[in-house]
Protein backbone atom coordinates (compact mmCIF):
# COMPACT_ATOMS: atom_id res chain seq x y z
CA UNK A 1 0.00 0.00 0.00
CA UNK A 2 1.45 3.33 -1.07
CA UNK A 3 2.21 5.78 1.71
CA UNK A 4 0.62 9.20 1.73
CA UNK A 5 3.50 11.71 1.92
CA UNK A 6 3.49 15.48 2.46
CA UNK A 7 6.43 17.87 2.18
CA UNK A 8 6.17 20.78 4.62
CA UNK A 9 7.93 23.89 3.33
CA UNK A 10 8.10 26.78 5.83
CA UNK A 11 8.68 30.03 3.96
CA UNK A 12 9.48 33.53 5.15
CA UNK A 13 10.48 35.97 2.40
CA UNK A 14 11.49 33.24 -0.05
CA UNK A 15 10.36 34.96 -3.26
CA UNK A 16 13.75 34.30 -4.86
CA UNK A 17 13.56 30.53 -4.39
CA UNK A 18 10.08 29.19 -3.69
CA UNK A 19 8.92 28.71 -7.28
CA UNK A 20 12.13 26.96 -8.31
CA UNK A 21 11.93 24.72 -5.23
CA UNK A 22 8.34 23.74 -6.01
CA UNK A 23 9.06 23.17 -9.70
CA UNK A 24 11.92 20.80 -8.82
CA UNK A 25 9.56 18.74 -6.67
CA UNK A 26 6.91 18.64 -9.39
CA UNK A 27 9.47 17.68 -12.02
CA UNK A 28 10.82 14.92 -9.77
CA UNK A 29 7.29 13.57 -9.24
CA UNK A 30 6.69 13.45 -12.98
CA UNK A 31 10.02 11.82 -13.82
CA UNK A 32 9.92 9.23 -11.03
CA UNK A 33 6.21 8.47 -10.84
CA UNK A 34 6.09 9.62 -7.21
CA UNK A 35 3.41 11.61 -5.45
CA UNK A 36 4.99 13.87 -2.87
CA UNK A 37 2.34 16.40 -1.90
CA UNK A 38 3.46 19.89 -0.91
CA UNK A 39 2.21 22.46 1.55
CA UNK A 40 4.00 25.80 1.81
CA UNK A 41 3.54 27.58 5.14
CA UNK A 42 3.88 31.27 4.37
CA UNK A 43 4.96 32.77 7.68
CA UNK A 44 3.54 36.24 7.08
CA UNK A 45 6.18 37.10 4.46
CA UNK A 46 6.63 40.76 3.61
CA UNK A 47 7.85 40.08 0.07
CA UNK A 48 6.18 38.37 -2.88
CA UNK A 49 6.26 34.80 -1.52
CA UNK A 50 2.48 34.49 -1.13
CA UNK A 51 1.72 36.06 -4.52
CA UNK A 52 4.13 33.70 -6.26
CA UNK A 53 2.47 30.71 -4.57
CA UNK A 54 -1.02 31.85 -5.52
CA UNK A 55 -0.10 32.83 -9.09
CA UNK A 56 1.48 29.41 -9.67
CA UNK A 57 -1.12 27.26 -7.87
CA UNK A 58 1.34 26.19 -5.20
CA UNK A 59 -0.58 24.79 -2.18
CA UNK A 60 -0.07 27.33 0.61
CA UNK A 61 -1.29 28.19 4.08
CA UNK A 62 -0.70 31.85 4.81
CA UNK A 63 -0.33 32.75 8.48
CA UNK A 64 -1.80 36.09 9.60
CA UNK A 65 1.01 36.63 12.12
CA UNK A 66 4.67 35.75 11.92
CA UNK A 67 5.12 32.68 14.14
CA UNK A 68 8.76 31.96 13.39
CA UNK A 69 10.16 28.69 12.12
CA UNK A 70 8.75 26.61 14.98
CA UNK A 71 5.19 27.87 14.58
CA UNK A 72 5.31 27.58 10.81
CA UNK A 73 6.56 24.00 10.88
CA UNK A 74 4.02 22.99 13.52
CA UNK A 75 1.27 24.39 11.30
CA UNK A 76 2.50 21.98 8.64
CA UNK A 77 2.37 19.06 11.06
CA UNK A 78 -1.16 20.01 12.10
CA UNK A 79 -2.13 20.01 8.43
CA UNK A 80 -0.48 16.60 7.95
CA UNK A 81 -2.33 15.17 10.95
CA UNK A 82 -5.72 16.55 9.91
CA UNK A 83 -5.28 15.19 6.39
CA UNK A 84 -4.13 11.74 7.53
CA UNK A 85 -0.65 11.69 6.00
CA UNK A 86 1.56 8.70 6.76
CA UNK A 87 4.83 10.62 6.46
CA UNK A 88 5.58 14.33 6.80
CA UNK A 89 8.89 15.64 5.57
CA UNK A 90 10.33 19.06 6.40
CA UNK A 91 11.91 20.67 3.38
CA UNK A 92 13.50 24.11 3.04
CA UNK A 93 12.19 26.51 0.43
CA UNK A 94 15.61 28.08 -0.17
CA UNK A 95 17.22 25.41 -2.34
CA UNK A 96 19.40 23.87 0.39
CA UNK A 97 17.70 20.48 0.32
CA UNK A 98 17.97 18.06 -2.59
CA UNK A 99 14.76 16.38 -3.76
CA UNK A 100 16.76 13.35 -4.92
CA UNK A 101 17.38 12.36 -1.28
CA UNK A 102 13.75 12.38 -0.14
CA UNK A 103 13.30 8.70 -1.05
CA UNK A 104 16.41 7.84 0.97
CA UNK A 105 15.15 9.71 4.03
CA UNK A 106 11.66 8.22 4.03
CA UNK A 107 12.82 4.65 3.31
CA UNK A 108 13.55 3.70 6.98
CA UNK A 109 10.05 4.90 7.93
CA UNK A 110 8.39 2.98 5.10
CA UNK A 111 10.30 -0.13 6.16
CA UNK A 112 9.37 0.46 9.83
CA UNK A 113 12.99 0.81 10.88
CA UNK A 114 12.58 4.34 12.27
CA UNK A 115 9.95 6.75 13.53
CA UNK A 116 11.97 9.82 12.62
CA UNK A 117 14.80 10.31 10.14
CA UNK A 118 17.28 13.17 9.90
CA UNK A 119 19.09 14.03 6.68
CA UNK A 120 22.66 14.48 7.86
CA UNK A 121 25.80 16.15 6.53
CA UNK A 122 28.02 14.51 9.11
CA UNK A 123 27.40 10.75 9.12
CA UNK A 124 29.84 8.50 7.30
CA UNK A 125 27.69 7.89 4.23
CA UNK A 126 26.96 11.56 3.56
CA UNK A 127 27.87 13.02 0.19
CA UNK A 128 27.49 16.68 1.04
CA UNK A 129 30.26 19.05 0.03
CA UNK A 130 28.44 21.87 1.83
CA UNK A 131 29.08 21.48 5.58
CA UNK A 132 28.18 25.00 6.79
CA UNK A 133 30.63 27.53 8.24
CA UNK A 134 33.36 26.64 10.72
CA UNK A 135 31.60 28.54 13.53
CA UNK A 136 28.34 26.67 12.91
CA UNK A 137 30.11 23.30 12.80
CA UNK A 138 31.66 24.02 16.21
CA UNK A 139 28.24 24.97 17.53
CA UNK A 140 26.68 21.82 16.10
CA UNK A 141 29.32 19.66 17.80
CA UNK A 142 28.70 21.34 21.17
CA UNK A 143 24.94 20.83 20.87
CA UNK A 144 25.47 17.24 19.74
CA UNK A 145 27.64 16.57 22.79
CA UNK A 146 25.02 18.07 25.11
CA UNK A 147 22.24 15.96 23.60
CA UNK A 148 24.37 12.83 24.09
CA UNK A 149 24.93 13.77 27.73
CA UNK A 150 21.19 14.00 28.45
CA UNK A 151 19.94 11.15 26.23
CA UNK A 152 22.98 8.83 25.94
CA UNK A 153 22.37 8.79 22.20
CA UNK A 154 24.31 10.53 19.44
CA UNK A 155 22.90 12.80 16.75
CA UNK A 156 25.54 14.44 14.59
CA UNK A 157 23.58 16.90 12.46
CA UNK A 158 21.45 18.33 15.24
CA UNK A 159 20.30 21.42 13.32
CA UNK A 160 19.32 19.75 10.05
CA UNK A 161 15.88 20.83 8.87
CA UNK A 162 15.72 18.01 6.31
CA UNK A 163 13.69 15.54 8.39
CA UNK A 164 10.89 13.00 8.04
CA UNK A 165 8.33 11.85 10.61
CA UNK A 166 5.92 8.92 10.78
CA UNK A 167 2.31 9.19 11.96
CA UNK A 168 3.22 8.86 15.65
CA UNK A 169 5.68 11.75 15.47
CA UNK A 170 3.32 13.80 13.30
CA UNK A 171 0.70 13.56 16.05
CA UNK A 172 3.30 14.42 18.70
CA UNK A 173 4.57 17.49 16.83
CA UNK A 174 1.04 18.65 15.98
CA UNK A 175 0.29 18.77 19.70
CA UNK A 176 3.55 20.31 20.90
CA UNK A 177 6.42 21.88 19.00
CA UNK A 178 9.05 24.33 20.30
CA UNK A 179 9.10 27.90 19.06
CA UNK A 180 12.82 28.40 19.71
CA UNK A 181 15.64 26.10 18.53
CA UNK A 182 13.15 23.53 17.18
CA UNK A 183 15.59 21.06 15.61
CA UNK A 184 17.90 20.36 18.59
CA UNK A 185 15.00 20.53 21.07
CA UNK A 186 12.74 18.13 19.14
CA UNK A 187 15.66 15.77 18.54
CA UNK A 188 16.27 15.66 22.29
CA UNK A 189 12.58 15.20 23.11
CA UNK A 190 12.16 12.35 20.63
CA UNK A 191 15.17 10.52 22.06
CA UNK A 192 13.88 11.04 25.61
CA UNK A 193 10.55 9.52 24.52
CA UNK A 194 12.38 6.51 23.06
CA UNK A 195 11.32 7.10 19.49
CA UNK A 196 13.50 5.40 16.91
CA UNK A 197 15.60 8.22 15.45
CA UNK A 198 17.94 7.56 12.54
CA UNK A 199 20.41 9.71 10.59
CA UNK A 200 20.84 9.25 6.85
CA UNK A 201 23.62 10.82 4.81
CA UNK A 202 22.45 13.40 2.28
CA UNK A 203 23.81 16.19 0.11
CA UNK A 204 22.94 19.78 0.94
CA UNK A 205 23.52 23.01 -0.92
CA UNK A 206 24.08 26.61 0.02
CA UNK A 207 21.02 28.82 0.02
CA UNK A 208 19.94 29.98 -3.44
CA UNK A 209 18.60 33.24 -1.99
CA UNK A 210 16.92 34.91 0.97
CA UNK A 211 18.21 34.94 4.54
CA UNK A 212 18.58 32.14 7.04
CA UNK A 213 16.28 32.04 10.05
CA UNK A 214 19.42 31.28 12.07
CA UNK A 215 21.39 34.49 11.98
CA UNK A 216 23.28 34.56 15.27
CA UNK A 217 25.48 31.48 15.27
CA UNK A 218 28.56 33.50 16.20
CA UNK A 219 26.73 34.90 19.22
CA UNK A 220 27.78 33.13 22.42
CA UNK A 221 24.46 34.08 24.01
CA UNK A 222 22.59 32.12 21.33
CA UNK A 223 24.73 29.04 21.82
CA UNK A 224 24.37 29.13 25.59
CA UNK A 225 20.58 29.36 25.23
CA UNK A 226 20.46 26.32 22.96
CA UNK A 227 22.58 24.24 25.30
CA UNK A 228 20.61 25.33 28.38
CA UNK A 229 17.35 24.51 26.59
CA UNK A 230 18.62 21.02 25.74
CA UNK A 231 19.65 20.51 29.39
CA UNK A 232 16.19 21.54 30.57
CA UNK A 233 14.61 19.06 28.16
CA UNK A 234 17.00 16.44 29.46
CA UNK A 235 15.65 16.63 33.04
CA UNK A 236 11.99 16.58 32.04
CA UNK A 237 9.83 13.48 31.92
CA UNK A 238 7.90 12.79 28.72
CA UNK A 239 5.03 10.64 27.59
CA UNK A 240 4.36 9.81 23.99
CA UNK A 241 1.23 11.14 22.32
CA UNK A 242 -1.23 8.27 21.95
Amino acid sequence: MQKKIIMIIPAYNEEECILNTYNKIERYNQENNTKYDVIVINDCSTDGTLKICMDNNIPVISLVHNLGIGGAVQTGYKYALENNYDIALQYDGDGQHDINYVSKIIKPIIEDQADFVIGSRFVEDNVSEFKSSFARRIGIKLISFTIKVVTRKKIKDVTSGFRAANKLVIADFAKSYPIDYPEPITNTELLKKNYRVKEIGVSMNEREGGKSSIHSWKNAYYMINVILSVLVVGIRRFKRVR
